[in-house]
């Protein structure tokens, strides 16, 4: 059996992610891999009940703690049960309402507060355009490359239009005719007496017509998932969290809607002598309290390796910072750059030599002379 995925991996999430992020990365990969829009496809089932089970877990604020920090062990027996159980429960929920079912799907849409396709109760018919998913993509760079700009090449897997019908879902001498469960409307209506609720269509997924030959390529989806690598330039100065927009590199639209868009999100990794205060570089540089005391010219590395010549005034104090103009991050939108900042750390040595040692007695004296006893007057002892 193979291992279970964590939870945030399997969303595409980082662990810092709020509700809103959560619902949104499921929804996605509900719409995806939705066993209404992937007939018999056993992996995308098993993808939906693992998005499910993800989903079930991080958006309980009761069992989202415990799986932070127990892991799969924190949640176990706290009747999440997997994706069997929780798609299970939905069905379950359907058989409420007469045994008719519209699928997963119109139960969501009650989560969600609107379907998949981004409309509101009252107008869920799915027969115009409608914009395909938004992606992420999580890029770490170096310290280094987010300072000064870099060319990253990134890979990742988004929806296309499928090339064999051209998004149609039908394959070749199909043809569309009008949905016999729902008369063309997309909606179907269940009521019990006592109300009525109004579900997407469970025969045509709300399109209101459906395909009497679907695309073999595709599943009649209309959309085929491809592996993507780009070449994606990075401005200099980009810091954590900084987003980038690819528009149109999202999953396709469907019926002819605009694709969605690829966001990515930088990770910046951390340098072992530089640090990074907005556009201000920070670093550290050891002095011998020698040096501190009388003063010296040191020479160290800039982050882009360029020799800096860097005077220290005698007396300087440990902790004393001395600033460096124009050596710091690129200024976004202009020639300019910001600081160098760098902290002087006055060492003092744990070995020295015995002439050392005889040379800072000697300081020491001079800095602290021993007090001369009180001359005796002699001309008043005869008195």
């Amino acid at each position: 059996m193979a291992a279970k995925r964590d939870y945030y991996e399997v969303l595409g999430i980082d662990k810092s992610a709020d509700q809103d992020a959560i619902k949104k990365a499921y929804r996605r990969l509900a719409v995806k891999y939705h066993p209404d829009r992937n007939p018999g496809d056993k992996e995308a089932e098993a993808k939906f009940r693992e998005a499910t089970e993800a989903y079930e877990v991080l958006s309980d604020e009761k069992k989202r703690p415990l799986y932070d920090q127990y892991g799969f062990a924190g949640v176990e027996g706290m009747d999440q049960g997997g994706g069997a159980q929780y798609s299970h429960a939905f069905h379950d929920f359907s058989d409420l309402f007469g045994g008719a079912s519209g699928g997963f799907s119109d139960i969501f849409d009650s989560i969600f507060g609107g379907g998949f396709g981004g409309g509101s109760s009252s107008s869920r018919n799915r027969r115009g355009p409608a914009a395909g998913a938004s992606l992420r993509y999580d890029l770490q760079l170096q310290f280094k490359d987010a300072v000064y700009g870099t060319t990253a090449e990134i890979h990742f897997s988004h929806n296309e239009v499928c090339e064999e019908c051209k998004g149609t879902g039908g394959a070749a001498g199909s043809s569309k005719k009008t949905c016999p469960t729902c008369n063309g409307m997309g909606q179907v209506r269940q009521g019990n007496g006592f109300f009525t609720i109004q579900q997407t269509c469970p025969k045509c997924g709300g399109k209101g017509t459906v395909i009497d030959k679907p695309c073999p390529n595709c599943h009649g989806s209309g959309v085929k998932e491809k592996s993507k690598s780009m070449s994606l330039k990075i401005p200099a100065g980009v810091d954590n969290g900084k987003r980038i927009v690819i528009h149109g590199m999202g999953d396709a639209g469907e019926n002819g809607g605009a694709a969605g868009d690829l966001v990515v999100v930088i990770h910046v990794s951390q340098h072992p002598y530089f640090e990074r205060e907005g556009t201000d570089l920070y670093c550290a540089v050891p002095i011998t309290f020698a040096q501190a005391a009388l003063g010296c010219e040191i020479t160290i590395s800039s982050l882009d390796d360029k020799k800096l010549l860097i005077k220290v005034p005698e007396g300087i104090q440990n902790g004393k910072l001395l600033r460096i103009k124009g050596e710091g991050v690129p200024i976004s939108g202009s020639t300019r750059k910001g600081d160098l900042y760098v902290k002087i750390i006055v060492q003092v040595s744990t070995r020295i030599s015995s002439k050392q040692k005889d040379l800072l007695r000697q300081y020491l004296e001079l800095e602290n002379p021993p007090k001369e006893p009180p001359l005796l007057n002699l001309s008043k002892l005869g008195e």
